[in-house]
């Protein structure tokens, strides 16, 4: 009998799209410095839309390479719309120090960032996440298919297909946002 020490997890993920406000370097008392940023984001019909808040941490390098190109457009009060996934929600209450709730506690949502799939600044398109292809979809063909058709025991796309647009997306993806900024 084996046993595995492999942990195996259930994911609860939130998927929307938001406007992205205060990033900042947080620095804790015990343990390493982390990128963080609110996110407030579109709920209810389109016409009457409501804003619920998450204060995530951002996770992973991507996405930190991201919201961190993103730091002098919301500096500069620019409306910076994402399109994101969080993981990992979690409440945690409070108690107002000033204003005029001073002493009442409040709730804050707090998850972590882990995948930006677009962002628009003031309405521009800047970045979109290229698709990823899995084994099971056939990708969006870029270039006419040829007649031939694959050997049915081949599992999905074949691997020249798949790496044939290499020379677009690279003119699509990061020297466009680059130029953005």
């Amino acid at each position: 009998m084996t046993t595995s020490t492999e942990s195996t997890y259930f994911d609860l993920h939130i998927t929307g799209l938001g406007y992205l406000n205060r990033i900042r370097e947080v620095k804790p008392k015990k343990g390493a410095p982390f990128l963080a940023c609110d996110i407030a984001a579109l709920n209810g019909p389109t016409d009457d839309a409501s804003y619920v808040r998450f204060d995530a941490r951002v996770s992973g390098s991507e996405a930190q390479h991201l919201v961190r190109r993103c730091i002098q457009a919301v500096d500069a009060e620019k409306k910076v719309l994402i399109g994101f996934r969080l993981g990992d929600l979690w409440t945690d209450i409070f108690t107002y120090a000033k204003g005029k709730r001073a002493g009442e506690q409040g709730v804050s949502l707090k998850a972590r960032l882990l995948f930006v799939s677009w962002i628009k600044i003031d309405g521009q398109l800047v970045y979109k996440a290229e698709p990823k292809p899995t084994e099971t979809s056939d990708p969006i063909p870029q270039a006419p298919a040829s007649s031939a058709k694959p050997d049915a025991a081949t599992p999905g796309p074949s691997v020249p297909a798949a790496d044939a647009p290499e020379e677009n997306a690279a003119d699509t993806s990061e020297p466009a946002f680059a130029e953005s900024f």
